[in-house]
């Protein structure tokens, strides 16, 4: 067992977990966070990406240990109070969700790609969120509508 302590959603958590403990199991067994979906067990899906430090992360492959004082945000995290993020508003008004299942990671993944691409002053095209997304799964749309929520949120965002 080992004791981590890092900072989750704004908050500092601490817990005893043994040391072979997922980022995705700590998030969801000890600290009741199941916004954060495992959907493979593998890294493949992509439902259960997180932000670390920032970063976008597959938190099924990463061991909770690992991440001593770092910085998480979860889907849970992501609204600012009663306000959507506006990539969870886009993924809203634009259909960019059938199920379900796959959506936290998919924004997850989109809020990350969208904060890169601004901060390298790329441009953001159809073709290249299409690419970005290829690590997640949506096993019911076509990406249409998840491609067209993307493009939304990027220009409020």
């Amino acid at each position: 067992m080992t004791n981590i302590n890092m900072t989750v959603n704004g908050k500092a958590v601490s817990g005893d977990v043994p040391d072979e403990t997922l980022l995705s199991e700590f998030l969801r067994e000890n600290l009741r966070l199941t916004g954060t979906h495992v959907g493979c067990d593998t890294s493949q899906c992509g439902a259960c990406v997180v932000h670390v430090d920032g970063k976008a992360i597959k938190s099924c492959s990463t061991l909770a240990v690992a991440l001593e004082g770092a910085d998480v945000t979860t889907i849970e995290g992501l609204a600012n109070g009663g306000d959507l993020h506006p990539m969870q508003q886009a993924f809203n008004d634009n259909h960019g969700l059938q199920c379900g299942f796959c959506t936290p990671g998919m924004i997850m993944t989109s809020v990350d790609m969208v904060n890169r691409y601004k901060a390298e002053g790329k441009e953001l095209t159809s073709d290249a969120i299409r690419d970005e997304l290829e690590g997640n799964i949506c096993r019911c749309t076509g990406y249409h509508n998840i491609v067209k929520s993307v493009e939304d949120a990027a220009s409020k965002m």
